[in-house]
């Protein structure tokens, strides 16, 4: 990164150390007017001030470690469920009918007893066993 674009034009080619004892100001974006409130409101004068604010680094901390936490457990369930749900809706393996151009639609097994049995599942069940067991008779 260029240091550059994050500090004043008068502030350009400092060394670090000029920097970090540079006013807050002296940041790109943060105003007199700004660096006046975070002197009144933190204490905050220098640069190096505004790094070492506590409020500051556990910010940095809590934003950092966001990014690298896992999900819990509640929130792995709710994605499974949503993506079952998805899958339901719109089953990505639904054949195609050919010949009456219409969308046929199994269900899973492991989905048959579901809340409203989803795509009336029992029935196609009690179908399909009522044509087995009159294909046995003839």
């Amino acid at each position: 990164m260029n240091i550059d674009t994050v500090v004043d034009k008068e502030y350009l080619g400092h060394s670090f150390r000029a920097l970090a004892d540079a006013p807050t100001s002296a940041l790109r974006g943060l105003s007199e007017k700004d660096a006046r409130a975070l002197a009144q409101a933190f204490g905050v004068y220098t640069v190096r001030d505004l790094a070492n604010l506590e409020f500051v680094k556990w910010a940095v901390a809590i934003a950092t470690l966001a990014e690298l936490e896992q999900e819990t457990p509640a929130e792995q369930a709710k994605e499974a469920l949503l993506d079952s749900g998805v899958e339901m809706t719109f089953p990505a393996s639904d054949p195609v009918s050919v010949d009456a151009g219409i969308t046929r639609i199994e269900v899973p097994p492991e989905v048959v007893n579901a809340h409203d049995d989803h795509q009336h599942a029992t029935k196609v069940e009690q179908c399909t066993e009522k044509g087995l067991q009159e294909e046995a008779a003839h």
